[in-house]
């Protein structure tokens, strides 16, 4: 009588003690200690959230920085728009110099978003060339850009070269440096990190408005044609330049006349999985072990 209900005893602590182990969930984290710097560190806006609308906050704080950065793909909570400058007419060559950057920690390390300049762009890696054709982000991003606008078979030609032209006059890749940050997540278990891009979910449509300096080029977009801005990010060592030329619906839209936001960019990075710290209901998995092995002598000693 006394082995069975130690067997009992001793199956009934495993159960707990195992189901503790196996009910500790999988967590996201998201970035924290946000700051903004850069060369051009008053450069941006912080929107946040008003019903179904983004509403730009004005004389941001801290705190607001970090609510427009918690949500996800489904529910975005605002977005920080880094070197906001870009997409104004008066925005120069040396404007193009400087950038905005959105810093903080993911998992315990550092990494920073940051705005695009000229040298991010047209860097070849021994000068600056502004060429189409040459080995830098700009030709590279336009090649991509025209194989995503069904125009594959423009890259490398002679119309190639003439929308990319086109696209370089109207400052096309200063107004693509501004990235919109909407959250920065992280997967605790794979260490994947997410990067919300707002942007407009139909590009086209953006680019044909009245008064955009891109509706003659947007004639060479199909319809409902979708295109994030870039960031650049460093994190962990790295340092390389994310966007996306696909977008699910925000359910959010600007409240500024622009019809933008409504669109979020996805883009991710492969991360480093944090460092994990025993959850309590694991210690009590550890706990529960051990109260098997105190059993287990105990019913050893009851039965001698």
């Amino acid at each position: 009588m006394k082995n069975s209900f130690g067997k009992l005893l001793v199956g009934a602590s495993m159960a707990i003690g195992l189901g503790a182990v196996a009910v500790t969930p999988a967590q996201a984290g998201t970035l924290t200690g946000a700051t903004i710097g850069g060369t051009a560190a008053s450069d941006y806006f912080v929107y946040g959230v008003s019903g179904n609308n983004t509403v730009k906050i004005n004389n941001p704080t801290a705190q607001d920085l970090q609510n427009a950065l918690t949500g996800n793909a489904t529910s975005p909570t605002g977005n920080i728009e880094l070197r906001k400058s870009t997409e104004q007419g008066t925005f120069t060559a040396t404007d193009f110099t400087k950038n905005t950057t959105l810093s903080g920690q993911i998992g315990g390390k550092d990494i920073t978003l940051s705005s695009l300049t000229y040298a991010d762009w047209f860097s070849t890696g021994s000068g600056n060339s502004t060429a189409y054709g040459a080995n830098n982000l700009a030709t590279t991003w336009f090649n991509t850009f025209l194989t995503q606008a069904n125009k594959a078979n423009y890259v490398g030609t002679v119309l190639g070269n003439l929308a990319y032209k086109a696209f370089f006059d109207i400052k096309g890749f200063q107004r693509s440096s501004d990235p919109n940050i909407s959250y920065v997540n992280q997967d605790d278990t794979t260490g994947l990190i997410k990067i919300g891009l707002a942007g407009h979910y139909n590009l086209k449509a953006a680019y044909s408005a009245t008064g955009s300096p891109f509706a003659t080029f947007a004639s060479l977009l199909p319809a409902g044609f979708q295109a994030s801005e870039v960031v650049k990010y460093t994190y962990n060592g790295v340092t390389d330049y994310l966007y996306s030329f696909t977008a699910t619906n925000s359910g959010l839209v600007s409240n500024d006349g622009t019809n933008s936001h409504n669109g979020n960019y996805e883009v991710t990075i492969n991360g480093v999985p944090p460092a994990k710290t025993p959850e309590p209901s694991v210690m009590l998995g550890v706990l529960g072990v051990a109260g098997i092995v105190a059993a287990q002598r105990h019913l050893k000693k009851v039965s001698a």
